[in-house]
């Protein structure tokens, strides 16, 4: 057994006074995720995934999964059976369409699964992250034949599924890809080249891995517009379903990275033998268009993955501040060492980790809610709304929860002093293992890209706008409560100077680039920060009904996360109206060797 607990009262008041996940259950799609169905299922999930997944994260790092001279790759050990065990229970697809075998429930208790998964083992849920992005790609673009022959299997988890989009020499411009797909005529391809950065392209614990990937056909058109999308798989599948022969496609290596080492990262080569098999996944030339399907959905999951190793992290310093004695606290006896986490210094760092993990958990929980409205909303305008709602927090959700997540891993190992910095207490991992994070997915520079370039001019920045009206509407009911009056100061004052810094950005979309895309960044950082503090009100004043203790614990946090971050927000104004001249400058000169 690991320390590691899943925090299910946590993630239960997230989930129905943060987001509601009753009301989705009031949807006709949801009809049977009744309340005590879902506290239910939570309970076990939380069991599953402490008892089951957490106890192999120490392995998965210090082992880690190791390839075989002959190209396969062995997972660390307990790997291959807690992911069978988990293939047993069900809990990959609990989120999925019941006719594919799917649990048929919405995706934000799925999301809440995930995020215990990864707090359990961040390196291990990549598998079933993957394959979650697999499945929705071939669900909106696959044909009626390749759900047929792929969904089940690789729902149940029986399958699992990669995303294969880089080369070595492409890196983030996936529009430089070189990688070819030759007709066969029987309506099959043959795929050739080789990609980087595959997340599990390699491993034993499934039986078969279904890679999605980009390539070109003869005659594409340069860059992205000449991609499209093709199912490769690992062992080739017959018409009846069974595993034939094995196709074209193997692991040169795997790569030695600063953590999840219990995920193999694969360089994979298409095609030493004549070329793999593969099967053209919607039309040709339309593989960006179905593998940002794959993507979007990937980058909630990711933006969660901060989420769940910060409170792992968080866990293990609330525990370890309550071991360690050092110092004398304010008040304590003479002669006596007190537990650091008497010491006010120690205090704020636990809090600050404690209120900014609510403050992502709602966020990424309302993006989830978004996302399940935008599908089974009851009309088309509750679906357009969700639809845009969604549009608007992935970006925040994938890069400042990730940001967030490297960050207060840093503060976890700190509250353990040197002892954060030694390999053997486990707190340097989680710190390691959230570094990439703020890197998958589009690096979170991209992020902030889309969201200005793409998300901003929605509705002539009509999305952005409903979303400044809905903090407008927090403000209103912030009215009135004296112990949250200080939450009303910064969050004010956080909404208008996001109003500006819309405003600035609006007026330069079209004219001015450069400023755009410079104040880009700090821009994601105040809507992030101005809706975490909008989400921490939002349940300080749900709290208020559930009793005092609970009340008290919610105020608490949310005058901390505005005192301590949600009052940096104005600050940040500065960094968007600054312009692009002086990058320019600094391009021509600063940074030109």
């Amino acid at each position: 057994m690991s320390d590691f607990r899943s925090p299910i009262a946590d993630i239960t008041f997230a989930l129905r006074h943060i987001a509601d996940l009753d009301a989705l259950a009031g949807l006709e799609a949801f009809a049977h995720a009744d309340p005590d169905l879902v506290d239910g299922l939570l309970e076990e999930a939380g069991r599953f995934f402490d008892e089951v997944v957490a106890p192999t994260n120490r392995d998965g790092d210090t082992v880690g999964s190791q390839r075989n001279p002959d190209g396969s790759v062995t997972a660390a050990p307990g790997l291959k059976k807690a992911y069978q065990q988990m293939v047993d229970a069900g809990w990959g697809g609990i989120g999925f369409p019941e006719e594919y075998g799917g649990g048929g429930f919405p995706w934000l208790l799925s999301i809440a699964v995930q995020e215990m998964l990864t707090s359990a083992n961040m390196g291990f849920s990549l598998c079933p992250l993957l394959t979650q992005g697999a499945i929705d790609a071939l669900l909106h673009h696959g044909s009626e034949e390749q759900k047929e022959l792929y969904l089940r299997k690789m729902i149940s988890g029986e399958w699992s599924g990669t995303m294969n989009l880089t080369e070595p020499h492409a890196g983030s411009d996936v529009g430089a890809l070189t990688s070819k797909a030759e007709p066969v005529g029987d309506g099959s391809w043959r795929i050739t080249g080789q990609k980087i950065y595959i997340t599990w392209g390699e491993h034993d614990v499934a039986d078969n891995i279904i890679h999605l990937v980009l390539a070109r056909t003869p005659g594409s058109p340069p860059g992205t517009k000449g991609i499209s999308l093709f199912l490769v798989p690992k062992v080739l599948v017959q018409a009846d379903g069974s595993l034939g022969e094995r196709n074209d496609v193997h692991c040169v290596s795997i790569e030695h990275k600063l953590g999840i080492h219990a995920s193999p990262t694969c360089v994979m080569q298409y095609g030493d033998d004549g070329g793999a098999i593969g099967y053209l996944i919607g039309e040709e030339n339309q593989g960006m268009r179905c593998m940002f399907t794959m993507m979007n959905s990937a980058r909630l999951s990711v933006g969660l993955e901060g989420v769940a190793i910060a409170e792992r992290s968080y866990q293990q310093a609330l525990r370890y501040a309550h071991e360690r004695r050092q110092g004398r606290a304010v008040g304590a006896e003479a002669g006596t060492d007190s537990k650091i986490v008497d010491h006010p210094d120690v205090q704020r760092m636990l809090l600050d980790m404690k209120s900014s993990i609510a403050a992502m958990r709602g966020l990424c929980y309302r993006n989830a809610e978004a996302i399940d409205y935008a599908t089974h909303g009851a009309d088309d305008d509750t679906r357009q709304r969700g639809e845009e709602r969604a549009a608007l927090f992935t970006p925040l959700s994938k890069s400042w929860c990730t940001d967030l997540g490297c960050e207060l891993t840093s503060v976890g190992v700190q509250i353990h002093g040197g002892m954060g910095f030694v390999e053997e207490t486990g707190a340097a991992q989680h710190f390691r293992d959230a570094r990439i994070a703020p890197i998958y997915e589009g690096t979170n520079g991209i992020q902030a890209i889309d969201l200005v370039g793409r998300k901003l001019g929605l509705r002539q920045g009509g999305v952005i706008r409903d979303h400044l009206n809905s903090v407008a509407a927090t403000l209103r009911a912030l009215d009135g409560h004296d112990e949250l009056a200080e939450v009303a100061v910064h969050l004010q004052a956080a909404r208008d100077a996001v109003d500006v810094a819309t405003s600035y950005l609006l007026e330069r979309s079209s004219s001015a680039p450069g400023d755009l895309l410079a104040g880009a960044t700090a821009y994601l950082d105040m809507m992030a920060l101005m809706t975490g503090g909008q989400i921490l009100a939002d349940g300080a004043l749900a709290a208020k009904d559930l009793g005092p203790e609970q009340a008290e614990d919610h105020a608490v946090m949310a005058r901390f996360f505005a005192t301590n971050r949600l009052s940096a927000v104005p600050g940040l104004l500065a960094a968007v109206t600054a312009g692009g001249a002086d990058l320019a400058t600094a391009r021509t000169r600063l940074l030109a060797n």
